[in-house]
């Protein structure tokens, strides 16, 4: 059992429980998933190598290969060709979303220059957290001296929570570093 299941059964669900009166434990809310994505230029996808460079780092940092997301069609403004791939994205469930949460938490965003604490802003109205990373250097698998070029990529952790209210205390339960506001 992963510390943040554990921590999950433990804590969360009887202070959920108590909070919103849920009857049984199934109600409470919980992650459902963890969607990590980077998207990218035209000219940035035209490199093969960096192509493979952002996959790499991908497997690194969620220990799955992602896949390469495609344009569905052109659009002339934005020099975009249909089928030409424009991002990458990761899907997490189960016990490596459970583990990519916890590092996330606990060793990664302390490790964001200048951070202050996620803000309740980024929670949307179905309780699902939105999170914008500027530079993937800061994930401890990867060494800063072998990075080339530096990508942003957004963390986006879905929950089963009701509304906003729900999902954020589900959040801070679970030990995602808020602002005090």
């Amino acid at each position: 059992m992963t510390r943040l299941r554990e921590k999950y059964i433990k804590e969360v669900i009887p202070k959920l429980k108590e909070k919103f009166g849920y009857k049984n434990n199934l109600a409470v809310p919980k992650i459902d998933k963890v969607v990590v994505n980077v998207g990218f230029n035209k000219d940035i996808s035209a490199s093969k190598d960096f192509l493979e460079r952002i996959e790499d780092n991908f497997k690194r940092i969620t220990g799955q290969a992602p896949v390469r997301t495609k344009a569905k069609r052109a659009i002339s403004a934005f020099k975009i060709r249909e089928d030409l791939v424009i991002g990458m994205m990761v899907t997490l469930r189960g016990e490596r979303m459970e583990i990519f949460v916890d590092k996330l938490v606990n060793i990664t965003l302390p490790r964001f220059r200048d951070f202050q604490g996620l803000e309740a802003k980024s929670i949307d109205r179905q309780g699902n957290l939105t999170i914008g990373v500027k530079e993937h250097i800061v994930f401890p698998e990867i060494e800063p001296d072998e990075v080339e070029g530096i990508h942003g990529l957004e963390v986006v952790v879905n929950t089963t929570a009701k509304n906003k209210d729900e999902g954020l205390e589900l959040l801070k339960l679970l030990g995602f570093p808020f602002r005090h506001e």
